[in-house]
């Protein structure tokens, strides 16, 4: 009888020893190309950049580019339905490796320069604001 428990031991070590992996990938372009972009305050590269990924959800993104904007926005990363539990534990589980793929895609606003009386304004503003934080 022993013996028999050995053998499925054995055979269940066997089998679970070559369990396959999930390999994540997310996708990240933005219209221009070249963006210097942070996920969740790390940088990953420039645009197009493909990077890993381990969990599904919200991730915090920021775009930065001469000439452009600074985007910060979210981008939500959705799991496929056989990464949902409980169903995500068969998925480590299987003899293969599944690849999963997602994609964000970034738009970027030019920057435009501020005019002359908007800097006069802005100074103004700002002047203002000190002298009322000296005055307290």
């Amino acid at each position: 009888m022993r013996g028999n428990w050995l053998h499925i031991a054995a055979f269940s070590v066997l089998v679970l020893l070559p369990a396959g992996c999930v390999e994540r990938m997310l996708n990240i372009t933005s219209t221009p190309s070249g963006a210097l972009v942070y996920v969740s305050a790390v940088e990953v590269g420039r645009t197009p950049v493909r990077m890993p990924f381990t969990w599904y959800g919200d991730y915090d993104v920021v775009l930065r580019l001469d000439g452009y904007e600074t985007l910060k926005t979210h981008h939500q990363v959705k799991p496929p339905v056989y990464e949902i539990p409980p169903l995500d534990l068969l998925s480590e589980l299987a003899p293969w490796t599944y690849h999963v793929e997602r994609s964000a895609h970034f738009e970027l606003a030019k920057s435009t320069e501020p005019t002359d009386a908007e800097l006069v304004k802005r100074a103004e503003e700002l002047r203002v604001r000190e002298l009322e934080a000296v005055g307290k």
